[in-house]
């Protein structure tokens, strides 16, 4: 029984120290960054997610992919197949089909510099909060090629694409005094000016992000709910084999001194 409990003590430090690990790169990831806001988690509401399934096809899936994921996948979000037909494929695509998009990585190339990436994975490779503040800080920025620049992602080669719900906006920033060298000086952004305005409010505008952030995180593990209620359900296995584990050891030894 002492290994057991030994062994159990074990596993506890360690996905302490993992989790501490974790916490301690993404801290270092965003060091020196514009602060990242926390996403809001709408993974579980079908309503959200079929909003952020229209925002993506509507504004994201011209330029970037989603090909580890089926149309039909969206059923699981509450869609029928015919909805799925009628309102997110827009082209002759079958609803069993990958969501793959006509652009090739070549004509991508030389259009953007880069091959815009694959969105079914990316909300896995640069977290939930980097998404979300990303897709509301843009702003315009006339020396940029596309004429918009972003805070998260400085000199970024994506255009604001959807800068008609929320508008045109400039960035302010202040020169000052660099704290650990006064001889320098930093520009430090201070909030943003709106130029023109958009279809949307700030907190609408704020609201369809945070289902189109959430998507994209469902999109990335579709399973992640399941995943989560079968991880419950084995650790009050565990829990309960514990005991029964020890109650049981008890008695075996218990006239053995």
């Amino acid at each position: 029984m002492k290994q057991i409990l030994q062994t159990l003590k074990s596993l506890c430090q360690v996905s302490l120290l993992v989790a501490a690990l974790g916490m301690s790169i993404n801290v270092s990831a965003n060091e020196g960054g514009f602060p990242l806001d926390a996403a809001p988690n709408r993974v579980s509401n079908n309503a959200s997610l079929q909003n952020g399934a229209k925002l993506f096809v509507n504004y994201c899936f011209g330029c970037h992919s989603a090909t580890s994921v089926r149309y039909n996948r969206m059923r699981d979000i509450g869609l029928t197949d015919q909805q799925i037909k009628d309102n997110l494929i827009l082209t002759d695509a079958k609803v069993g089909d990958l969501m793959t998009i006509a652009m090739s990585p070549k004509d991508a190339k030389v259009w953007f510099g880069k091959v815009p990436p694959d969105l079914s994975v990316e909300a896995r490779a640069r977290g939930t909060d980097w998404l979300y503040t990303y897709l509301r800080t843009f702003y315009k920025d006339d020396e940029r090629p596309t004429g918009w620049n972003n805070l998260v992602y400085p000199n970024v080669g994506m255009p604001h694409v959807l800068w008609q719900l929320q508008g045109q906006r400039a960035a302010k920033f202040e020169e000052r005094k660099d704290p650990h060298d006064e001889s320098r000086t930093e520009k430090v952004f201070v909030g943003f000016e709106q130029l023109t305005p958009g279809t949307m409010s700030v907190q609408d505008y704020d609201d369809n992000i945070a289902d189109l952030v959430s998507f994209m995180s469902w999109m990335a593990e579709p399973v992640q709910l399941e995943r989560k209620r079968l991880g419950v359900i084995v650790l009050l296995f565990l829990a309960v084999f514990t005991l029964f584990a020890w109650r049981l050891n008890k008695a075996y030894w218990k006239d053995i001194h």
